[in-house]
């Protein structure tokens, strides 16, 4: 992700997320971080003839990471884009030398989680009222194993959607 796709992931954004949609200056911040030697931060966006259909981004600490963002737009969801993203977010990690990677997701996300578990994710916990406005909790998940190199590791593919740094 670049500087010039925060407006069409803004869009995105905003559909898919209306209640709790990150800002401009939010993603400005974590894009400032995802750059250069000292970057601690991944941000990808998946496109379909020139147009942004996904994103995700993870931020990294040490040996932590953690996944703040997935997005699919509704017409993929399911086709496995959201996949491909996380096991590109878990690239990532392993590139930052992370032991462990963390995450929070809507209780009312079934999709994601199942998702999640997948992968290997395990929930520890809640925090409850995470996202606002609404008040709805998180679940708490963490990976601390090598990810999977199965189908759901990102073998799977999507039809002419291309997923760019």
């Amino acid at each position: 992700m670049r500087w010039w796709d925060i407006d069409p992931v803004l869009e995105l954004e905003k559909d898919l997320f209306p209640e709790d949609a990150w800002s401009r200056g939010m993603f400005w911040s974590e894009l400032s971080h995802s750059r250069g030697p000292e970057a601690t931060r991944r941000y990808l966006v998946a496109e379909d003839a020139d147009r942004i259909v996904g994103y995700a981004g993870l931020a990294a600490a040490g040996e932590l990471a953690d996944v703040q963002t997935i997005a699919v737009s509704r017409g993929l969801q399911g086709t496995g884009l959201g996949a491909r993203l996380l096991a590109e977010l878990l690239k990532a990690a392993t590139a930052f030398e992370c032991a462990e990677v963390m995450l929070e997701c809507r209780v009312d996300n079934i999709r994601a989680q199942k998702l999640y578990e997948r992968f290997g994710f395990e929930p520890i916990g809640f925090r409850r009222g995470y996202y606002q406005p609404g008040n709805v909790d998180a679940l708490v998940m963490r990976l601390t194993t090598e990810p999977p190199s199965g189908s759901a590791a990102g073998s799977s593919s999507v039809q002419g959607t291309e997923i760019n740094d």
